[in-house]
């Protein structure tokens, strides 16, 4: 029977009778396979993974075009045999008495077979790579690199980043199905920040990512710590602080509320305006008491605008513990660490300033600075010889964890709003000048014993007897001023 005779669907289907076109059949139904798999593996998580609609929506319909692609290249050369042939359509038979058609049947059989188990496991396999922090932090290289080494040396390193940037929930599921996608595009195009712009917008509040882990209404009361600090002289003088923090609680059923966690959205509702991307910049602050309903408001003295055309955000653990998982040491605070733990010698004279300096000079990448650290160090040193090796090791890790000269990263430009010495941290609002409409009441100016009491300070004796009642900070060198806000003087680089 001629070809141009038969029914249209069976005319379709003998332009199939050739192995492109049944490959691409099978590369068809492993792509469908592969994306009905990974669907239900998305839609039935613990948690969401962005980068799974990546391989959902993107690669897995790339393999389904390549496949129509094959199917339609072997109709194309089939229908072009039969034109050579008169138009005679030769039957498809497999005649399994013949050795080579046993052979042929039993290779595409097989291989097919193989190629749809290797798509399974492959697709289970890519889920969960996809959720590791190997590929968070290094499928886009340059870009990452930073999130990933400072995220090692983090308190989450054993959490994972989806749990933390996306948690639980179908809303915020697609949301990261969007910017996965839209990452990609950005990477690959070269279209991300340098360095990449925190605070993240339209972050999930904390109540439904930091909460999953964490306790609320935990009363953690006081904590006791000790830290460790050398001066920029020829000794490098350690001068020593031991303290309480007052973290408390902010849930009246656990332990008395008060102390730094006051702030939770627990008993208390604080919300403010930023008038900054950085949110350091806060000129109104309103404070709801959750039981009594009472709403008070506070300003500074300059800020007269309506709020209604600003961004009210509520405060949550983000706005004070803002680098939970990516912090960068600041130069001092790296180097005095390293002095501490023995990694650098401090009876080398002058070796913290020396150590800082070289940290903090221009470096256009990662390998000029390595040389520039040990060429400037060396130099200093050159009587050193036994003791200048450890000190670059030292110096150099030190660089190599926290300064990312290719993405333009470091301490500068990501402020760690916990405490309050190189940036205002606490003081963005605590500083005295937030008042209420009527000027009678301020969001208090903190002084050293309002969040911790101060134990013992200095070093040697000094640090033997402990003042229960709380000492004052004695600045060491030249006496502060009398409303001092450490970030005034301290920039990470002193």
């Amino acid at each position: 029977m001629n070809d141009d005779n038969l029914p249209p669907l069976r005319q379709r289907f003998s332009l199939l009778r050739n192995w492109t076109s049944l490959t691409g059949l099978v590369t068809i139904a492993a792509s469908l396979f592969a994306f009905f798999l990974l669907f239900a593996i998305d839609l039935f998580a613990e948690s969401a993974n962005p980068y799974i609609g990546i391989l959902t929506y993107l690669v897995a319909p790339a393999f389904l075009v390549f496949g129509l692609f094959l199917t339609v290249v072997g109709m194309v050369w089939e229908r072009r045999q039969l034109s050579r042939a008169a138009g005679v359509v030769p039957a498809m038979v497999i005649n399994l008495s013949r050795p080579r058609d046993r052979r042929t049947l039993g290779i595409f059989v097989g291989a097919s077979t193989l190629f749809l188990l290797l798509t399974a496991m492959g697709s289970y396999q890519t889920y969960h790579f996809t959720e590791s922090t190997v590929f968070c932090g290094e499928a886009c290289h340059t870009v990452m690199k930073p999130e990933l080494v400072t995220y090692k040396h983090g308190p989450h390193a054993r959490v994972s980043c989806t749990e933390c940037h996306i948690g639980p929930g179908a809303t915020w599921f697609v949301k990261s199905k969007l910017s996965g996608t839209y990452q990609v595009y950005a990477t690959l195009f070269k279209k991300y920040p340098r360095p990449i712009l925190t605070p993240v917008k339209n972050l999930r509040p904390a109540q439904e990512t930091c909460e999953q882990c964490h306790w609320p209404q935990k009363f953690v009361g006081n904590l006791d710590r000790t830290y460790n600090y050398y001066l920029s002289d020829e000794t490098n003088t350690p001068f020593t602080v031991r303290l309480l923090i007052k973290v408390g609680g902010g849930d009246p059923t656990h332990g008395p509320v008060g102390g730094i966690h006051w702030h939770m959205n627990v008993a208390n509702k604080v919300e403010y305006i930023a008038t900054d991307e950085s949110r350091q910049q806060i000129p109104w602050v309103r404070i709801i008491d959750q039981e009594t309903h009472v709403v008070t408001e506070f300003r500074t003295k300059n800020f007269t605008n309506d709020v209604s055309g600003y961004t009210i955000r509520t405060m949550d653990c983000m706005d004070c513990h803002n680098r939970p998982a990516h912090r960068y040491k600041s130069p001092d605070d790296a180097v005095d660490l390293a002095i501490s733990l023995k990694q650098i010698d401090r009876s080398l004279q002058w070796v913290r300033t020396n150590a800082v300096y070289a940290l903090t000079r221009d470096y256009k990448s990662e390998t000029e600075a390595m040389e520039g650290i040990a060429t400037h160090l060396a130099t200093v040193y050159t009587n050193d010889t036994a003791r200048i090796k450890p000190l670059i090791d030292a110096v150099q890790q030190i660089y190599r964890d926290n300064f990312f000269p290719e993405m333009k990263a470091s301490w500068k430009f990501y402020p760690d709003n916990i405490g309050h010495k190189d940036w205002p941290g606490c003081f963005r609002c605590h500083d005295g000048q937030h008042l209420t409409a009527d000027g009678q009441r301020s969001i208090k100016a903190s002084d050293c014993n309002t969040c911790h009491t101060i134990l013992a300070q200095g070093q040697g004796a000094e640090l033997q007897t402990l003042s229960v009642e709380g000492l004052k900070f004695a600045h060491p060198g030249d006496p502060l001023d009398e409303n001092p806000t450490c970030n005034d003087c301290h920039t990470g680089d002193l």
